[in-house]
């Protein structure tokens, strides 16, 4: 599906009924890597991945930013005559989520925030993005993929999933390079969300892969630590793309923490 939201069109499925479930995807992913959860999930919820702008089905529309994303997410919402939705983000998708609840909060539920940090780049890591925005606009989006693949993936999937590993590699060499160049400056602009943490008061879950190398357990914990009453679930034998590494195990928790919102 595709929906108008300021001067652009943003492409979503929305798909089951129930809770209503928004999933914004890792950089430089698309909704697709939802596919696991939506099927899991379908049966007892609205679930509506989204495609950023620049990735997917969405045309390339700078400029790029995380409020920007986070008003098209809610844009989504209006299109679709949502008051409210439990949000799910993943690595960029976790910080679309932080800049939702600071610029619409009154729309979120609950928050799932996999495999993701709240502080803003280091001068290194700004350095590493700015050298990603060269060689995607210099050798393309393959390039990227080849970059990316390894620390994406755990050891565990490395060694004994090569079908995931390929389908990301072919997921990420097939994105949009301005979108990938776009994400990476939106990522670069980004703020730091500590001040935001103690502010959360919606029911919040925190996944995290036990291999991931991005955004370790020790970021997760310290995002726990930093969101009252937020509950942390480590995934052994997934690394930073935990929800397709061991989606089962991702669905579980997830199923269990929608659980307690509809019943509670």
């Amino acid at each position: 599906m595709i929906t108008l939201v300021g001067d652009t069109e943003i492409a979503f499925d929305d798909i089951g009924s129930g809770i209503a479930v928004v999933l914004l995807h890792a950089f430089p992913l698309n909704r697709t890597m939802w596919e696991p959860q939506v099927g899991a999930l379908v049966a007892e919820c609205r679930c509506i991945p989204i495609d950023f702008r620049g990735f997917g089905e969405s045309p390339h529309a700078p400029p790029y930013s995380m409020d920007r994303y986070a008003d098209d997410v809610a844009g989504v919402l209006d299109s679709l005559q949502i008051e409210q939705a439990v949000v799910v983000g993943l690595s960029m998708g976790g910080y679309v989520a932080f800049a939702l609840w600071r610029r619409h909060r009154h729309r979120v539920r609950g928050l799932v925030l996999a495999d993701t940090r709240f502080t803003a780049d280091t001068p290194e890591g700004a350095s590493r993005r700015r050298q990603m925005i060269d060689l995607v606009r210099t050798q393309g989006s393959i390039a990227i993929a080849n970059a990316q693949i390894a620390s994406l993936m755990g050891a565990t999937t490395r060694e004994k999933r090569p079908d995931i590993y390929d389908a990301v590699h072919r997921t990420i060499a097939q994105a949009p390079v301005e979108g990938i160049a776009g994400a990476l400056e939106a990522m670069l602009g980004r703020p730091d969300s500590a001040p935001v943490l103690p502010t959360i008061t919606v029911p919040t879950l925190i996944v995290v892969g036990e291999e991931d190398t991005i955004t370790p357990i020790a970021d997760a914990r310290a995002l726990q630590a930093g969101i009252p009453g937020s509950r942390l679930e480590v995934l052994s034998q997934a690394g930073h793309l935990s929800n397709l590494e061991r989606p089962a195990a991702f669905n579980t928790v997830v199923t269990e923490f929608l659980a307690s919102l509809i019943y509670n």
